[in-house]
């Protein structure tokens, strides 16, 4: 799995970092999402489909 973000378009809701915590997280100054791992291991895969799925703007796109 490969992680892409589109800065642009994140509106710092935070949903990714609530459902994988260890693959995102926010900046400080504006909350926009912050890819920690963009390679992850396998067994964060479902909470990464589930942060990629519920981002209210699509703003993560997700390559397997």
């Amino acid at each position: 799995m490969k992680i892409t973000v589109e800065e642009d378009l994140c509106c710092g809701s935070g949903l990714c970092v609530v459902k994988a915590d260890q693959v995102f997280d926010q900046r400080d100054e504006d909350g926009v999402v912050v890819v920690l791992n963009d390679n992850p291991p396998e067994e964060q895969y479902a909470g990464v489909r589930d942060a990629a799925a519920v981002c209210p703007t699509a703003a993560i796109h997700l390559t397997e």
